[in-house]
């Protein structure tokens, strides 16, 4: 399984996922419990591949991720990445590491908090393409 985290700084789960550039990516195919997390891989998205304007005409580097975890996202972008084989997890937890952790764990995360761009990205994602 590998699980991509939109990050700000690759420090801080992000918000907005559609425009964040910034993401770790934890490949778990190989884990197994009581292992140490694998360390993650760094992906910079350039302008042309953040998803909210990705034409999906050739691959992705996120392709391959099977969760992605948020902050806060529109519907068009969980649409979209379902179409691409991907959940969406959206949580509050502003650490990476420990979303991560949690997740592995089983644990519930904590819920995500109000962000008056996701409003804004609801509206507009009335008329995306995806």
């Amino acid at each position: 399984m590998k699980i991509a985290i939109a990050t700000k700084d690759f420090a801080v789960v992000s918000g907005h996922a559609g425009q964040c550039r910034q993401w770790l990516v934890y490949d778990l195919g190989r884990h197994r419990p009581g292992q140490l997390l694998p360390a993650p891989q760094r992906v910079a998205l350039g302008a042309d591949e953040v998803l909210h304007v990705f034409a999906d005409d050739r691959a992705h580097p996120l392709d391959g991720v099977d969760l992605a975890v948020v902050a806060s996202a529109g519907d068009g972008f969980i649409r979209h990445m379902r179409q691409r084989g991907c959940e969406v997890l959206v949580t509050g937890e502003p650490d990476p590491a420990v979303a991560l952790t949690r997740i592995v764990a089983g644990e519930a995360l904590a819920d995500p908090r109000f962000d008056i761009t996701t409003s804004l990205c609801k509206l507009r994602d009335l008329f995306a393409r995806y």
